[in-house]
């Protein structure tokens, strides 16, 4: 797949270590960029948080493996973990097939939403990548 295919909704935000924020309200709906995804290639398993897990900006929040590599991921905004996405329990394929809808990660309840500022818009983050 090349960049070009590569999609980056505009209505999301970034961050370097390529997790995607998409904003709810108060909640960040978390996940990894179709960058990411592509980069790892076939995704084996996902392991997330519990739900009720506090999260600092820029914290640990999973991990991710594929038939590649092995991946710490990163939370973009500090807060409450609200919910996880139990499905890439049983498919994590779910991350490669869909990133930004059925490949989501974590809901997390923002403990402030200033940190928003710190993300990068697609235009931004395509630089870092191109």
């Amino acid at each position: 797949m090349g960049d070009s295919v590569l999609a980056y909704p505009k209505e999301l935000k970034y961050v370097k270590s390529h997790e995607y924020v998409k904003v709810e309200g108060d909640t960040a709906v978390v996940g990894i960029t179709a960058f990411a995804a592509d980069q790892l290639g076939d995704v084996t398993f996902v392991e997330l948080p519990s739900v009720g897990t506090k999260l600092g900006l820029h914290d640990k929040f999973g991990v991710i493996e594929s038939v590649k590599s092995v991946s710490d991921l990163f939370s973009p905004v500090s807060g409450e973990v609200v919910a996880i996405n139990d499905e890439l329990t049983s498919q994590p394929e779910l991350v490669n097939l869909d990133c930004y809808g059925k490949g989501w990660m974590i809901k997390v309840k923002m403990a402030d939403t200033k940190e928003l500022d710190q993300t990068m818009s697609s235009e931004d983050y395509k630089g870092i990548i191109g």
